[in-house]
C-alpha cells in the first residue's frame, strides 16, 4: 500500500502485510474417540449376528474386534502424525462402513458355508487400511500428484483394457482371474481419471470457461482445450462399453460432467451431461443384449414369478426391502440369502435393509452422506484449484456409486453390477476406497492448516 510523508509531499510504497493464516483446531481426540466408538458399534453388531444365529457369542468375536481397532489405531496415528489437520470425520466413518461391511458379510457367510467370503474381506481391508497409511505418510502434498496427470491417464486406460483379454464373468468383462485370484482393474482406473481430469481441468479452467463460440446459453470452448480431455473420457466409456459393464461408464461419465461443471461453473454442462446420458442409456439397453435384460427385468421385476420361474433377484431384492419394515428384523435374522450368488456384492443393501429397517438403512445413507459432505467441504477449503477439483471428484465417485447401486436395489434405476463402498464383497472396490479416503484427508489438511496456493 502506499502512505503519504508528512509535510513533505513524498509517497512512500509500503509492502502490504500478508494476512496471517488462519489454522483451524486439529480435533485428533475427537477423531479417536468417533474411531473408538467405530469399532464398538462393529463388534456389537458381530455379536449381535452370533447371538441370533447361534443364542451364543461369536468365538471370533476378541479377535475381529482386536483386528478392526488395530488397524483403525494405525490409521489414526497416520492421521495425527503427518494430516493433523485433517477433517476428524473421514476416517471414523470409512472404519464404520467397513466394520459394518465386514458384519453383514460375515452374517451371510453363516448361511453360505461353502462360500466364506469374510476372511479374505478383511485380509482386502487390511491391504486398503494399509494403502490409507502409506497415501497419509509419504504424499506429503497432494499438489505433487497433478504433476503425474499423463502417468495416471495412461495407467488408467491400461487398467480399463486389461480385462477385455480376459472369460467374462456373470455378462460382463471386468475381472482379471488367475488361478484363484481376482482383481477389478476398473476400481483403481476410477482414482486414476479422477486425478487426470483434475489436474487437466485445473490447468485449462479459464479456456474452458469463457474461450471458444457461445451455443444458446452454453460456452463450448475450443477443440484444442475440450479435445484431449474428451478423447480420454471417449477411449475410456468405449471400452467399458466393450466390456459390458455400464455401471462404470456411468460413473465415469458422471464425474467427467460433474468437473467439468465445477471448473467451468458453467450449468449448460449438467443439462448437456444429463441429455447424452439419456441418450447413451436408451441406445445401450436397447442394442446390448445383456444391458436389455436388465431393462427388462427394472420394467417388469415380478414378471418371473407371474410366468411361474419363481422371483429374480430384483424381486427378492424388493421383498427383502418389505420385510424388513421400519426398524428391520434384527441382524442375523433375515431371509435375504434366497436373492442368490450376488448377494454379498450387488444386493448386500439389501440385507442392511431387512435387517436393519428403514431406520437403519437411512442411518447408512447418512453415513455416506456425511462423507460425500466432508468431502466436498473440503474441496470448497481447498485453496489450489487442484485440490478442489480433486475433493470433489473423488466425493462424487462415492456419491455416484451410492446412488446407482441404491437406485438399481430398491428399482429406482436398472441394476449396473457395481460394488457398494466400503459395504459389499470386493477387494478392489475396498482398497480403492480407503484410497479416496486417504487423498481426502490430505485435501482436508492442506485446506484446514492454510496451505498458501
Amino acid at each position: 500500500m502506499t502512505k503519504a510523508g508528512t509535510g513533505t509531499g513524498i509517497t512512500v510504497a509500503q509492502a502490504d502485510t500478508p494476512a496471517p493464516v488462519a489454522r483451524l483446531p486439529r480435533r485428533r481426540g475427537v477423531e479417536l474417540a468417533l474411531i473408538v466408538m467405530a469399532v464398538l458399534l462393529s463388534v456389537f453388531g458381530y455379536c449381535n449376528v452370533g447371538l441370533a444365529q447361534h443364542d451364543a457369542l461369536p468365538p471370533g468375536a476378541v479377535g475381529y474386534g482386536a483386528g478392526l481397532g488395530v488397524l483403525a489405531l494405525l490409521a489414526h496415528l497416520a492421521v495425527r502424525l503427518r494430516a493433523p489437520y485433517a477433517d476428524p470425520l473421514l476416517l471414523p466413518i470409512g472404519v464404520l462402513l467397513n466394520g459394518l461391511g465386514l458384519v453383514l458379510i460375515y452374517r451371510l457367510d453363516l448361511e453360505t458355508p461353502g462360500d466364506r467370503a469374510a476372511p479374505t474381506q478383511l485380509v482386502w481391508s487390511t491391504l486398503g487400511v494399509a494403502l490409507f497409511i502409506v497415501v497419509v505418510l509419504l504424499l506429503r502434498d497432494h499438489r505433487v500428484l497433478q504433476r503425474y496427470a499423463y502417468v495416471c491417464v495412461a495407467a488408467a486406460l491400461a487398467l480399463l483394457t486389461v480385462p477385455i483379454f480376459f472369460p467374462a464373468v456373470n455378462g460382463a468383462r471386468i475381472w482379471i482371474r488367475i488361478e484363484g485370484f481376482s482383481i477389478q482393474p476398473g476400481e483403481f482406473a476410477k482414482v486414476l481419471l479422477a486425478v487426470f481430469f483434475a489436474a487437466y481441468l485445473a490447468a485449462n479452467r479459464s479456456a474452458l470457461a469463457y474461450a471458444g463460440r457461445r451455443v444458446w446459453r452454453l460456452q463450448l470452448p475450443t477443440g484444442r482445450v475440450l479435445g484431449p480431455i474428451l478423447a480420454v473420457w471417449l477411449v475410456s466409456v468405449g471400452v467399458l462399453v466393450l466390456e459390458r459393464d455400464l455401471g462404470t461408464s456411468l460413473l465415469f461419465f458422471g464425474l467427467f460432467v460433474v468437473l467439468l461443471y465445477v471448473a467451468t461453473g458453467r450449468t449448460g454442462w449438467i443439462a448437456v451431461g444429463l441429455l447424452l446420458a439419456s441418450l447413451g442409456a436408451v441406445a445401450v439397453g436397447w442394442l446390448e443384449p445383456h444391458v436389455h435384460n436388465r431393462v427388462e427385468d427394472w420394467l417388469h421385476p415380478f414378471a418371473s414369478i407371474e410366468a411361474g420361474d419363481g422371483p429374480n433377484q430384483l424381486a427378492q431384492s424388493l421383498f427383502a426391502f418389505a420385510a424388513g419394515g421400519v426398524t428391520g428384523t434384527g441382524l442375523g435374522l433375515g431371509h435375504s440369502v434366497l436373492i442368490g450368488f450376488a448377494v454379498k456384492s450387488d444386493f448386500i443393501l439389501a440385507t442392511a435393509g431387512e435387517e436393519l429397517g428403514f431406520l437403519g438403512l437411512t442411518a447408512v445413507f447418512l453415513l455416506y452422506g456425511l462423507l460425500v459432505e466432508r468431502g466436498y467441504r473440503a474441496g470448497l477449503a481447498a485453496r489450489d484449484p487442484f485440490g478442489r477439483l480433486l475433493a470433489v471428484g473423488l466425493s462424487s465417485i462415492v456419491a455416484l456409486q451410492v446412488f446407482v447401486i441404491a437406485g438399481g436395489v430398491t428399482g429406482l434405476i436398472p441394476l449396473t453390477g457395481m460394488a457398494m463402498p466400503f459395504l459389499a464383497q470386493g477387494g478392489s472396490s475396498v482398497v480403492t476406497n480407503w484410497a479416496i479416503v486417504a487423498l481426502l484427508i490430505r485435501v482436508s489438511h492442506a485446506a484446514r492448516r492454510g496451505t498458501p496456493s
